[in-house]
């Protein structure tokens, strides 16, 4: 049996959806950054090889021989005097006296140019690779054979670079982009975060209507519905009464349907399903014909209403009107005493205003919440009140009067035509 409930398992669909964020994300970002740490190791090694390349090249060119070798062109060059550095070698072919640039950018042992310029000629074609410097450093090298007129090889050029600050920029920017990828994924998993919180936020929205709607529901009708079985268990026990408790049930279920009503339309109106039908409405009609229609309990209910016209719902604009005259109906009265309303229409507004004990103005907002009321009403018809003010651009107002009694003043924007 799952025992979580619909809000743990709302958390814990974030937390999935987030994981599934970052990890996509991440992925996508370690294969970038590998892509960009492979191709800068590659354009590193490829700077190094260019610059062998250009001596080795550079200077068999520079090399005479016509029986002897010549130097003279090498030794006024400006790479004998710069890295990489180079020696030209016999390499075993027959022996002249070798050549050495001046620059020495590494400790490179005579021993192992001497291997590989003898490899090169022995070979005839062009040796390169990565060998162990005097010092130890990793170096690479290359030796390129030189030919004569025949096509015989008689020497060969070795030129030597070391690969420690290629190395140590490859470092930083490995190290960089390591660092800029967990930043980004830090990121991307806060931003996903935020985005499947936002994504969840309906259903969130969903989940609390329902259970808002589930308490109201079970908060408002336990009043009436225990009044509801105890009418009837009276009138069971004593069937001589049951000509006088039927009319006290009937208007109990009567009560029972509107709040019912209440509940639906506000479950509606905050899952955003009810769709408004606005047209134009005379509100000082619609006014008139709510009081005439409501059953007032024996309360005393005048209006005064100028001709005013407002676009609206007729619908919700009746419930709204109704939902105010029968809370000030059932409250607006001092104890024992008769209850007397009065509505006023003019200018887009309804003001219903009554002789009961009024409203603590400081928890005048609280009043049109949940289970907040004025005199034990559940407060949800005067939510409902501000939701259909709310749904068509208005406000709802309440204050108390001097002389006494709340002022409830509902507020619409008056139709242009």
């Amino acid at each position: 049996m799952n025992t979580h409930s619909s809000a743990e398992r709302l958390r814990r669909l974030r937390w999935t959806l987030t994981a599934l964020f970052t990890v996509m994300n991440t992925a996508g970002l370690v294969l970038f950054a590998w892509l960009l740490v492979n191709e800068d190791g590659d354009q590193g090694e490829q700077r190094i090889d260019a610059a062998l390349t250009q001596v080795t090249s550079s200077v068999s060119r520079l090399v005479s021989f016509d029986g002897t070798v010549g130097f003279d062109l090498v030794n006024t060059d400006v790479l004998n005097d710069r890295c990489p550095q180079f020696a030209i070698l016999p390499g075993g072919a027959p022996a002249f006296q070798p050549h050495f640039s001046r620059a020495t950018c590494v400790p490179t042992s005579t021993q192992l140019m001497n291997d590989l310029a003898t490899e090169a000629v022995r070979g005839g074609k062009l040796v390169q690779g990565y060998q162990r410097g005097a010092d130890g450093a990793m170096v690479k090298v290359r030796a390129e054979p030189l030919r004569d007129r025949d096509g015989k090889a008689f020497a060969a050029v070795v030129a030597v670079q070391p690969t420690e600050a290629e190395d140590s920029a490859h470092t930083r920017f490995t190290l960089l982009v390591v660092g800029g990828t967990v930043l980004l994924v830090a990121v991307l998993g806060f931003a996903g975060h935020l985005l499947s919180g936002r994504s969840i936020r309906p259903a969130a929205a969903a989940l609390q209507q329902q259970e808002v709607l589930l308490a109201e529901t079970a908060h408002d009708l336990r009043t009436p519905v225990a009044a509801l079985r105890a009418l009837a268990e009276t009138a069971m026990a004593n069937p001589a009464q049951s000509a006088e408790l039927l009319p006290r049930t009937v208007r109990l279920a009567s009560r029972m349907g509107g709040i019912i009503d209440d509940l639906l339309v506000r479950a509606r109106l905050a899952a955003g399903v009810e769709q408004l039908s606005i047209q134009p409405i005379w509100l000082d009609q619609l006014v008139v014909g709510v009081v005439e229609d409501t059953a007032t309990e024996g309360a005393e209910v005048t209006v005064t209403a100028a001709p005013t016209k407002v676009n609206g719902d007729p619908a919700l604009l009746q419930r709204a009107i109704g939902n105010l005259l029968d809370n000030a109906v059932r409250y607006g009265r001092q104890p024992g005493a008769k209850a007397f309303v009065h509505l006023t229409v003019a200018g887009g507004t309804v003001t219903v205003a009554d002789h009961g004990p009024g409203i603590d103005t400081t928890m005048a907002d609280d009043a049109f919440d949940r289970f907040a009321s004025t005199g034990g009403s559940s407060g949800l018809g005067l939510s409902i009140v501000r939701w259909v003010a709310q749904s068509h651009g208005g406000t709802l107002a309440v204050y108390n009067a001097d002389e006494g009694g709340a002022i409830f003043e509902l507020r619409f924007p008056v139709s242009a035509s």
